[in-house]
């Protein structure tokens, strides 16, 4: 059977000439054929000259791109995506790390595997997809990764049911595809954390706050510290190496719990951290003073462009709280994970925060997601993770 041609407007061609992954569908002049959802559609410009193979989706992203030549991408293709996502990782030193048995396999564009997320925790291999053409073939990836890590891999998981664009009219179950197991305990840096992928946000961790939470240990020595949005309280175990007090604030009681799980499997019953579950913002309101440090990392404000301007504004009353209530002399991470939230946006609506404060305000570390996240040089909204550390005077 002929594969689907979309033939783009004349000039909506530039962007796919420098390797931007993503057809919008404002783009798109003509289609030759009746593709449904997942399908794998080949792209043309306004000539009829080829430039890219895809998958196609109804909505405002209309094609993810899976190559500029023309291939036939089958399970073979996607294995060589697959294998070269683990090269990547081995050179990183992660596959064959034994301090590290959780961290990122494929990251979607950052990757050339639009669609596909894969987490690796000790053994069990969590993946979601977020566009049906990669949910199509859940089954053969998972059985890619068994086969290319072989004793390495107990489970996989899939955790698409939340992820699978809800227009498409699929209807995803949340299944293990090979083996089963029940949650985990992983090694981050010499730290333990107990996974729980059925409960937990995202696929059960934030792993791309690995270095972010690494380089928090280096500041909390003697301090007060709050970690407020601390989900299950990865920048909260790092903390308290060192620290006087560590206090955990998250709305969720599940998060809640796996955090107080976390912190007693590091230092048992210490009485040096109390969680709270509680509404950050409102927490906020009576802190004057109390703390020296505070970790600002909330969900994400925005998930689309049309509300980018109330996040915006969400990260500037967040931060100009956390400005106002700091000790002199304190220490803010704060981070924003909103991929249409630019880098330039979060600074600047931190600066306006700390100008709304009249505090002086220094930065001193400008932070981002770690290289198993990686950012897709032609693909900039794949560099979702932004994140300061601020000095308080």
């Amino acid at each position: 059977m002929e594969r689907v041609r979309i033939i783009l407007k004349s000039g909506k061609d530039q962007s796919l000439r420098r390797y931007h992954p993503w057809i919008f569908s404002g783009a798109i002049k003509k289609i030759y054929g009746n593709p449904v959802e997942g399908d794998i559609v080949n792209v043309f410009d306004n000539k009829e000259t080829f430039l890219a193979t895809g998958h196609y989706q109804p909505g405002s992203i209309a094609v993810r791109i899976l190559s500029f030549k023309e291939v036939n991408p089958d399970i073979d293709f996607f294995r060589g995506r697959i294998e070269d996502a683990l090269k990547y990782r081995r050179s990183l030193g992660l596959i064959d790390n034994h301090s590290i048995n959780v961290f990122r396999l494929v990251h979607a564009e950052g990757d050339n595997l639009p669609g596909l997320i894969a987490d690796y925790y000790n053994g069990v291999i969590v993946i979601q997809m977020h566009s049906v053409g990669m949910y199509r073939i859940r089954k053969e990836i998972a059985q890619i990764f068994t086969n290319l890590l072989a004793t390495r891999v107990k489970a996989v998981y899939d955790k698409s049911e939340a992820t699978i664009p809800y227009m498409s009219g699929v209807t995803g179950v949340n299944e293990f595809l090979f083996g089963e197991s029940g949650p985990v305990v992983v090694s981050e840096n010499g730290y333990k954390f107990k996974i729980d992928w059925s409960r937990g946000q995202k696929t059960g961790f934030f792993i791309d706050q690995r270095e972010n939470r690494k380089l928090l240990g280096n500041f909390s020595s003697g301090k007060n510290i709050l970690n407020l949005f601390g989900y299950t309280g990865g920048f909260s175990v790092y903390a308290m190496k060192d620290a006087l007090l560590v206090h955990t604030v998250d709305s969720s009681a599940t998060a809640i719990e796996l955090a107080d799980e976390n912190i007693n499997l590091n230092f048992g019953n210490d009485p040096r951290h109390k969680s709270f579950q509680v509404d950050a913002f409102e927490f906020l309101n009576d802190i004057e003073g109390k703390y020296d440090l505070i970790i600002l990392d909330p969900p994400a404000f925005a998930k689309h462009n049309n509300a980018l301007e109330n996040a915006l504004q969400g990260y500037k009353r967040l931060n100009m709280k956390a400005i106002e209530k700091i000790k002199p002399g304190g220490i803010i991470f704060t981070f924003s994970c909103s991929q249409v939230v630019t880098r330039e946006n979060f600074r600047k609506s931190v600066f306006a925060a700390a100008a709304n404060t009249g505090r002086k305000v220094k930065i001193i570390h400008q932070l981002s997601q770690p290289p198993d996240h990686p950012v897709n040089i032609y693909h900039p909204e794949s560099e979702y993770l932004k994140g300061l550390v601020l000095y308080v005077e």
